[in-house]
């Protein structure tokens, strides 16, 4: 069975150190969007229907975006990425041992969470 996928609600902008305090500064100061929650290093701030995290990433050298996938089944969505060979990268941030996701990369090299969470399909 294919499992569904859908677009989650959740975008992280993953900053270099450098760019970090002007970063959040634009989209608190001076596009004036909500701030939703501050859990350091992270500040997320309502973006339409999602949720935009700026994270301040030590060694980068410039910024990254990455985006929320959802699925019904992670397992069924692991096999199926496989088949088409979708290049899995869980090294890139640990995710726990609880956690019901796994990272991918996009061809055009964007990083994205699958996700094992519902969502009204």
């Amino acid at each position: 069975m294919k499992p569904k996928f859908a677009g989650g609600r959740n975008i992280a902008m993953k900053v270099p150190p450098h760019q970090y305090d002007a970063t959040v500064r634009f989209y608190k100061e001076v596009l004036g969007l909500e701030q939703i929650e501050e859990l350091l290093p992270s500040v997320g701030f309502r973006f339409g229907s999602n949720q935009l995290w700026i994270d301040r990433v030590p060694g980068m050298s410039q910024a990254e975006l990455w985006l929320e996938i959802v699925t019904d089944d992670t397992k069924a969505a692991a096999e199926h990425l496989a088949a088409a060979a979708t290049v899995r990268c869980d090294e890139i941030e640990p995710l726990g041992p609880n956690f019901d996701g796994f990272w991918i990369s996009s061809p055009a090299a964007i990083i994205h969470l699958v996700d094992g969470k519902t969502t009204s399909w």
